[in-house]
């Protein structure tokens, strides 16, 4: 499995409840430019219509070496998950007001896959104590590792 991109805000933005793998629908270019790496996850969201998800915002850098049939960048992407888990996503969404968020794209047996998280926001004072854990944990590291 290789990691393509992340969505490093994600963690800090958001709890993480659950998550979930999910195929990507993509053209020719798209899948070469990912092969890149030249991906923007952040400022992505999952939408659902007519029982299909879909990603929103998703930036995939235009390859070089195509001419006309290049795509559109930040173009409107189906996720692909089984109809059980859109059902779920979707109940969630509507009933406890959760989010459901892109958290990493990787290549795993040859095929793009996208981990979805289903998450709820963090509020100012969350993101401050996770921050604050974060350091102490830094600060014990350092001081262990320098005795």
């Amino acid at each position: 499995m290789k990691i393509i991109a992340q969505n490093k805000k994600a963690y800090h933005d958001y709890f993480i409840e659950e998550t979930f793998e999910a195929g990507i629908q993509l053209k020719g270019s798209e899948i070469k430019s990912i092969r890149l790496g030249k991906v923007n996850l952040s400022d992505t969201h999952v939408t659902f219509k007519d029982n299909e998800a879909f990603v929103l915002n998703m930036h995939i850098a235009k390859y070089d070496y195509s001419s006309l049939f290049n795509h559109e960048e930040t173009r409107t992407r189906k996720l692909l998950l089984h109809k059980n888990q859109i059902l779920k996503l979707y109940s969630q969404t509507k009933i406890k007001g959760l989010s459901v968020i892109p958290l990493k794209l990787y290549l795993k047996d040859g095929l793009c896959k996208m981990e979805i998280g289903l998450a709820k926001g963090k509020k100012d004072y969350d993101k401050r104590h996770t921050l604050k854990e974060k350091d102490m944990k830094k600060r014990m590291e350092k001081s262990l590792k320098v005795r």
